[in-house]
């Protein structure tokens, strides 16, 4: 394997190939997500999805293909995503009459649907969140760092006003930070962003930043003040308790795959993957040593032996392949 000190891109491309954690998807950019790098997605999105419950959200899932003209409603939103845009123009052998995009994100749709839904100062807050995929087109794909399409959850929601708005901002900033730390084991900045790196349409716009092994910082969280940009732009409004209509404050929040990659830049070394033991699928291998009716007995105890850590909530896992030649 490349040692990171050598080449440090080469080395991780090594590490979630050899590890089959991912492999490279058919389309360009795109990758598949193999069974044990699935888990460590699963590991970490149970913790994440656990706090954003625990915090009064509730999760929800809006369409994949979203109108064209619900981009343009909102310009800053097409001049944020128009280059990393994916759009379906044919359906069921015909053209059709609007493209369709695949959403890169879900602030207009939710807008949409939170127009509807909100009419008076008692439907709010609003807390949403998604787990779902987005495409964002990448020139220069790396996986689980930049791919065409990724997994995450995008947490959306609508307040009366700004200080209400800003305080869940900073609320979904504090969960990121608590699971890249306690869960990730990796160690994170949280900051606001400069008026020119922040989010399109975003008044303003906080994240969590992690320094590699390689000298590099990765934005592994991204929590957004919308102000009432998404609200004017989809007329989500309310009536106060005076009767008067007023633009609800949104906010946008977003932790992906992405950090997938920063566990293994943060862990791995030149012997390769390393996973902190909250994300480790196997948390304790067990490897049977012996022949014969010697190495009968010890598979039996070493399944024995995982079954009771696995009732003490450990994740055990017997490593009993016969091509391969334990203890050398």
């Amino acid at each position: 394997m490349t040692p990171q000190s050598a080449d440090f891109s080469a080395w991780y491309n090594e590490v979630v190939v050899k590890a089959e954690l991912v492999d490279r998807g058919p389309a360009r950019g795109t990758m598949v997500i193999r069974p044990y790098g699935y888990r460590i997605w699963e590991l970490l999105q149970a913790e994440l999805d656990q706090r954003i419950k625990s915090t009064g959200h509730h999760n929800a899932y809006f369409p994949l293909l979203i109108p064209e003209s619900y981009l343009r409603r909102e310009a800053e939103h097409v001049e944020g995503f128009s280059p990393e845009l994916a759009a379906v123009t044919h359906a069921g052998g015909k053209a059709l009459d609007e493209p369709l995009v695949v959403r890169p994100t879900s602030e207009t749709v939710i807008g949409e649907m939170m127009a509807k839904w909100i009419s008076s100062h008692r439907d709010l807050p609003l807390l949403l969140n998604q787990w779902a995929n987005v495409v964002r087109w990448e020139l220069r794909p790396r996986m689980f760092l930049r791919t065409s399409e990724f997994l995450w959850q995008e947490g959306h929601t609508a307040h009366a006003d700004a200080a209400n708005a800003m305080d869940e901002t900073m609320l979904a900033l504090d969960i990121y930070t608590e699971v890249a730390r306690e869960i990730a084991a990796i160690p994170v900045v949280a900051g606001e962003k400069t008026p020119g790196e922040r989010f399109a349409g975003a008044v303003r716009t906080f994240t969590i930043e992690a320094m590699m092994r390689d000298g590099r910082a990765l934005q592994a969280g991204t929590a957004h003040y919308m102000g009432e940009n998404v609200a004017r732009a989809f007329a989500i409004r309310y009536a106060t308790e005076s009767g008067e209509l007023a633009y609800a404050h949104t906010t946008s929040w977003g932790m992906s795959t992405r950090m997938l990659g920063g566990v293994i830049m943060t862990h791995g070394d030149d012997r390769g993957l390393v996973l902190p033991p909250r994300l480790a699928p196997h948390q304790v291998v067990i490897v049977p040593i012996g022949r014969g009716e010697q190495g009968d007995r010890a598979r039996w105890a070493a399944q024995e032996l995982s079954d009771r850590l696995r009732a003490a909530a450990v994740r055990a896992h017997v490593d009993d392949r016969t091509e391969h030649s334990p203890g050398i």
